[in-house]
């Protein structure tokens, strides 16, 4: 129990918010010292408990977006503070009235805690005739906070847009310095087992994870795009802003990325003779580097270097790889491994590229119109609907709901029937502690009871040394500049400088001394633990109830993007959808949620969050290489040979298993087998790479100039360089079905009959030429010197 209180009280989840701190200081302060001093301490003390409601909201994003939640918290408090007014001196209809708008503000995250927290507020007061009176002196509360709030609007109108961008930005670069550090690098798995307290040596001792790097990359470019959506600048114009123009530049550098990164894996088992790693890591890590110049540039609105158009590491990866081309015309260098080079400096091009289109968008302002605050778009279904879906199911998110409603009426009731004085600090430890996950909760009820003893202790102190309404101001803003500025760093500092806070302004014309705090702090724990065993007894949290469902959803929409990389082969679909891209990622990370969800319940089940774990980073590699397969494949060819079948193959394999996971009875002994069913297209796959290294040849020998870039020279290139992507995507399918039934269904085992740490190393792939043929483009007496079969450079 200590280890775990340690832990608590030692998470960071955030950075410090001094700004906000400091809003929210003055908004509760400024009023309780004008009522002072004005002989109305008793509307200050309302005023300034409005501001802190509003305050509670902690709005992020742009700022329309945190002008309409703060409008819509400044609408709840008034109305709350007044259905609270109502409802004083009716302990028992309250205890009806609040629970209920507790659980709502639960299940609809736009409410939170504001409405039940006002209503319970004002609940606890004295009986008064003027309800409407207190309901708009909090009003003016909030208001004043929301002024506070959004005051820089119209200097830092752009801030949190850039801010995006640039974390971007910086994103897309770490995952370009996780490619670099693969080129050529040795095995790490000796490395990855050997356990290292020091952060500093373990960072350079071992490689950045590309898959850790890569979802980070992609979910800061989905929280670009989040925000860019939130400003109403551009809307109902054809062409886009600047702002997407350099998102949608970062996600082609992020998708040519993925490629490299494939084509770099595959040169791990068809090495080519000569020293090319060093060159392309030095390239790579400069393409990085001029990102990250971008990233400041965008952050700091121009002030920072762009950097030049120019690279001389690209300049000299170019010059390396037209040698080993030209070392491949010859006979001298292998075949797969001439395409595979190629295929690196094309995708180190068109990430130079688009470096370059982005840094001319940032050199031009990314700019936006100033526009009233954009509204959300309506969701596809109704409030109603959404709601009779959740009950029915009894999805997660209805069970946490139910919980909380019997939490409070508990908690509420007890304080009623036994008449406890200030009972609602217990019913509000009781409501806001319990959290989705066992884990969650008693780290959340660590943190509150040991926060809150201190904080009140020493807020009875100060006030004991010096008692009187301006000490307690000035205490008041200095707790609320360290609770509201490091409540996103730990929970702790909120419970140790908020819960104080609180207490002092609702009791801001009665100071309170240390009675009133030991009440405070035995009360805390009497909701502690209300709220442990309404997480330990009540039903449980239904996530693993939930896993066929989205593991199902995963396989099927993950078999979608096969078929639209099918398609794209097969030339019906110019590239991959975006939306079908982000649909798999979607799937991938709700599973992802779950398996951190059950990591966190009290007796966590291992093998389920192992199984999950292999599904979830097998998913994430079958969608990357489906987009290198795509853009490794964009380019006109005349034949693909057996590929879109085999594209197709595995999405039937993915949809199969998709259905069959939601009824795990239905699925056969031993899970469906991909790997073994595939063996023959993928057979026809490598006779097809033989069959145009053939004709390649025979097309030379008619007189072709072997440097003509003809059709059957172009979809050589293609087949050989997506070979060995293929047969990775087919060993990632088949990991990704099996972990999937082996979730839902231990007892069948996992579908390719071993698991991701137990699989084999990758055998070298075919190289679609036979050992005649190889041995017949290294014989400059048996073929001509401009031998066709070894021509696999990039022209």
């Amino acid at each position: 129990m200590l280890q775990r209180a340690r832990e608590a009280y030692a998470q960071i989840n955030g950075r410090a918010a001094p700004l906000y701190g400091l809003a929210a200081s003055v908004a509760m302060a400024v009023p309780l010292l004008v009522g002072t001093l004005t002989g109305y301490a008793a509307a200050g003390s309302t005023i300034a408990l409005g501001a802190y409601l509003v305050a509670l909201r902690a709005p992020e994003g742009p700022y329309g977006s945190q002008a309409r939640d703060l409008a819509g918290g400044v609408l709840m408090v008034t109305v709350g503070a007044a259905v609270g007014g109502l409802l004083s001196g009716h302990t028992w209809l309250a205890v009806a009235v609040v629970p209920p708008l507790v659980a709502l503000g639960t299940a609809v995250s736009q409410i939170g805690s504001t409405a039940g927290m006002a209503v319970l507020n004002s609940a606890i007061r004295p009986p008064t005739s003027d309800v409407v009176h207190s309901g708009l002196l909090e009003m003016i509360g909030g208001l004043f906070t929301t002024a506070l709030l959004l005051a820089p609007w119209p200097a830092r109108r752009l801030k949190p847009l850039r801010a995006a961008l640039s974390e971007a930005a910086d994103a897309v670069a770490e995952a370009l310095d996780a490619v670099a550090q693969d080129v050529g690098a040795p095995d790490g798995s000796v490395l990855d087992k050997v356990e290292l307290d020091d952060p500093e040596l373990e960072e350079v001792t071992r490689k950045p994870d590309w898959e850790q790097r890569r979802r980070a990359a992609s979910e800061a470019l989905t929280d670009a795009r989040t925000t860019y959506s939130l400003y109403r600048s551009g809307r109902g114009r054809e062409d886009p802003t600047r702002p997407e123009r350099f998102i949608e530049a970062l996600a082609r550098i992020m998708h040519e990325a993925v490629t490299l990164e494939a084509v770099v894996e595959a040169t791990r088992n068809s090495p080519p003779d000569r020293e090319w790693e060093l060159d392309t890591h030095i390239a790579i890590s400069a393409l990085a580097a001029r990102l990250r110049l971008l990233s400041g540039a965008v952050a700091t609105a121009g002030d920072a270097p762009l950097g030049g158009e120019e690279s001389a590491a690209v300049r000299r990866v170019v010059r390396q790889t037209e040698a080993i081309r030209r070392a491949g015309l010859a006979g001298d260098e292998d075949l797969v491994a001439v395409a595979l080079i190629g295929q690196i400096r094309r995708s180190i091009d068109r990430i130079s590229g688009e470096m370059n289109t982005a840094r001319r968008l940032v050199a031009g302002g990314l700019r936006l119109k100033v526009g009233a605050p954009r509204l959300p778009d309506p969701h596809p279904m109704s409030a109603s609907a959404r709601i009779g879906r959740a009950v029915r199911n009894r999805t997660p998110k209805f069970r946490q709901v139910a919980r909380v409603l019997v939490t409070a009426v508990v908690s509420m009731a007890l304080a009623a029937a036994f008449a406890i004085p200030h009972g609602q600090w217990m019913t509000i430890t009781a409501m806001l502690s319990l959290r989705d996950t066992y884990g969650e909760t008693v780290d959340r009820l660590v943190q509150r009871v040991g926060g809150t003893a201190a904080g009140s202790a020493v807020a009875a102190l100060l006030l004991a040394l010096a008692p009187g309404h301006l000490t307690i101001i000035l205490v008041i803003f200095v707790f609320g500049l360290g609770a509201f500025a490091l409540r996103s760093v730990n929970f702790t500092y909120w419970a140790l400088f908020g819960s104080p806070l609180f207490l002092m302004l609702l009791s801001f014309s009665t100071p309170s001394g240390w009675a009133t705090a030991g009440e405070r702090i035995g009360l805390t724990v009497a909701g502690t633990v209300i709220a442990f065993l309404a997480v330990r007894l009540l039903w449980p949290t239904g996530h693993v109830e939930r896993l066929p469902v989205q593991l199902g959803r995963m396989l099927g929409v993950h078999a979608e993007l096969v078929r639209a990389a099918a398609a794209v082969v097969d030339g019906e679909l110019p590239s991959l959808p975006h939306e079908k891209v982000v649909a798999a990622e979607e799937g991938a990370l709700a599973v992802a949620r779950t398996r951190d969800r059950l990591e966190l319940e009290r007796v966590p089940d291992t093998e389920l969050i192992d199984a999950l774990l292999t599904a979830v980073r097998a998913a994430h590699r079958v969608r990357d290489r489906l987009i290198a397969v795509a853009r490794m494949a964009r380019e006109e060819a005349v034949d693909t040979g057996p590929l879109p079948e085999i594209l197709d193959r595995l999405a039937d394999q993915l949809e199969e298993a998709a259905e069959g996971i939601e009824d795990p009875e239905e699925i056969p002994p031993g899970g469906p087998s991909p790997m073994e069913e595939l063996e023959e297209e993928l057979a026809a796959l490598d006779a097809h790479l033989t069959r145009l290294t053939k004709r390649r040849r025979a097309e030379i020998k008619s007189g072709v100039d072997r440097e003509e870039y003809t059709p059957i020279r172009r979809a050589l290139l293609q087949a050989s360089g997506i070979r060995h992507t293929v047969g990775s995507l087919r060993r990632d399918v088949a990991t990704v079905i099996g972990s999937c039934v082996n979730a839902v269904a231990p007892d069948l085992g996992p579908a390719d009959g071993t698991t991701e740490t137990e699989s084999e190393p990758d055998e070298p792939e075919p190289t679609g030429i036979t050992p005649d043929d190889s041995e017949l483009a290294r014989d400059p007496e048996s073929t001509p010197k401009n031998n066709p079969g070894q021509e696999k450079g990039p022209g």
